[in-house]
């Protein structure tokens, strides 16, 4: 059985206006940011003192770099762990490398306002980023012009000698390095999720299920069980998802999934106008009409528990490479099926990066390349930065896998470092690495692999599509429009898209994308 655990928390957006101040003009000409921004929740950011002296290079300088991260497994990073783990670490590298570091810890619910704030004061060096990330994210601060480029940095470092060339490929941004990515599961693919006590009672044969169609007569027998949920859409939109087979939806957000690649033809397209749309809409509502699907979803009140209970009987799940860690987020017994390929593409490299900030200077930049050169190297920096102090905040077991005991510091590999140096937890297979490393490796490079939409020349525009999507294509995509009235709703939605300047930001789309084909 194939099954996984995705644990994905999103931090909290807030306005643009803060990063504006983040490019590599000096601190004294920044603008101040708002004082009242500036107050810190002493159990969400944990800042640590200045880092001990290091061993010197030849020259006798040792650099200090700032290091920001964000905390998903506690709720409230504790101050005096964190200094203490810092401490460790620089202890630990002080003979290897001529750099320490000043660690801060921030709690996800605050990340992205108050790392935001920082780097507008320029008090960031290092900092944890990711694609899906808002206002901080990759395709924030590239535009904004906050990041260092890399490019000759890097070269033939041990840091960009720890992963494969592809993945340096699909991380650049205009043909440069900015952001580092954590090697951990960089592609991107869907799998059907089924509940396995229901397909031991029915005897499903849920090896022969190649579609979603596929899925229909086991859809009838969850709902002649009573089951409230037989197709669980997690509210969620699934067109982006379910046909990434077809398409290369490069803004990797489902409220813009009307524009993408379609990767027969290799150009921009409107999907809204494909069969494809039309396809998959009219089998949502066909299935909600029928009783499959439940208003709970296009209405928004099935909540991320839902998962968690015996209410449904299939649903989707996006795969990594160890399925099994499912069970334990869902508390039952669930079973994977693949629903199609899996793609590196632009955005599937940097779920979880590193970038160091423009205002940092050369020393600095450099140090930042050294100390990840060695935490994606060195499994016992590797461990220290992902789990803490041995002993206190985690062991060893028999198997020299790790047992998180700890309250007080507890981060996870896909937002610390390479899943091939990090030690795999007791519950995961001792050959995690192995199987990561044939995870990516199977997976299909798209054509649009490396293109970055800057969306700057019609922001307004595509920002106003964005808004109509909610009205139109989430109810379309959950089964909350009677099938009688698809067409006539994919008509409408086309219409407020073009009023809403929908043409304009296609043929920038296009133009873009045709322009980076001639460059490459």
């Amino acid at each position: 059985m194939k099954k996984k655990v995705l644990s994905v928390i999103m931090a909290s957006a807030m306005s643009l206006s803060l990063l504006a101040g983040c490019g590599s003009t000096p601190a004294a000409t920044e603008t101040p940011a708002d004082n009242t921004a500036a107050t810190e929740t002493p159990a969400a950011e944990t800042k640590t003192e200045e880092a001990a002296p290091a061993a010197e290079t030849a020259s006798g300088e040792v650099t200090n770099i700032n290091v920001y991260r964000c905390t998903f497994n506690l709720a409230t990073p504790d101050t005096a762990q964190v200094q203490k783990v810092q401490d460790a670490i620089n202890a630990y590298i002080a003979d290897k490398i001529p750099v320490q570091i000043t660690l801060t810890d921030i709690g996800s619910g605050e990340y992205t306002e108050k790392a935001n704030l920082a780097l507008a004061n320029n008090e960031i060096n290092l900092l944890w980023t990711a694609s899906w990330e808002g206002t901080i994210g990759t395709n924030d601060l590239y535009p904004a012009g906050a990041v260092y480029d890399l490019t000759d940095l890097i070269a033939g470092t041990p840091l960009y000698g720890s992963m494969a060339e592809g993945q340096w490929e699909a991380a650049k941004y205009d043909g440069k390095i900015y952001f580092v990515p954590v090697y951990k599961d960089n592609v991107e693919g869907y799998d059907f999720m089924f509940r396995q006590d229901l397909v031991d009672q029915h005897n499903w044969d849920i090896n022969s299920v190649k579609e979603l169609k596929d899925l229909e007569p086991m859809l009838a027998d969850a709902k002649a069980d009573g089951l409230k949920y037989p197709f669980l859409t997690q509210k969620t939109a699934m067109f982006y998802r379910w046909y990434i087979d077809k398409f290369d939806f490069f803004t990797a957000d489902s409220s813009t999934n009307f524009f993408a690649v379609d990767r027969a033809k290799d150009e921009v397209v409107d999907t809204i106008q494909t069969p494809e749309y039309l396809e998959f809409c009219k089998l949502m509502a066909d299935w909600a009409d029928k009783g499959y699907i439940s208003e709970d979803d296009f209405t928004k009140v099935t909540t991320d528990t839902t998962t968690q209970t015996q209410d449904w009987a299939i649903s989707w799940w996006t795969d990594i490479p160890v399925n099994d860690e499912a069970d334990a987020r869902y508390g039952q017994d669930v079973t994977m099926v693949p629903a199609t390929d899996r793609w590196a593409h632009s955005t599937s490299a940097l779920g979880s990066c590193y970038c160091v900030t423009a205002n940092s200077t050369e020393a600095q930049a450099k140090a930042c390349v050294d100390f990840l050169g060695l935490l994606y190297t060195d499994s016992t920096l590797a461990d220290m930065y992902t789990f803490g102090i041995e002993g206190e905040d985690f062991t060893y077991d028999a198997n020299h896998q790790v047992t998180q005991t700890s309250d007080k510091y507890n981060h996870s590999m896909w937002e610390s470092a390479n899943a091939t140096i990090v030690t795999p937890l007791d519950n995961e297979p001792a050959n995690k690495a192995d199987l990561y490393d044939a995870f990516n490796g199977g997976a299909n490079t798209s054509s649009a692999a490396g293109f970055r939409f800057d969306k700057s020349p019609v922001e307004a525009q595509y920002t106003a599509c964005a808004g109509v999507f909610e009205s139109y294509g989430f109810p379309l995509e959950n089964g909350g429009i009677p099938a009688a009235d698809v067409e006539s709703t994919i008509e409408k939605y086309q219409a407020a898209l073009d009023e809403a300047g929908y043409q304009d930001v296609l043929a920038e789309f296009q133009n873009q994308y045709n322009a980076w084909k001639a460059s490459k």
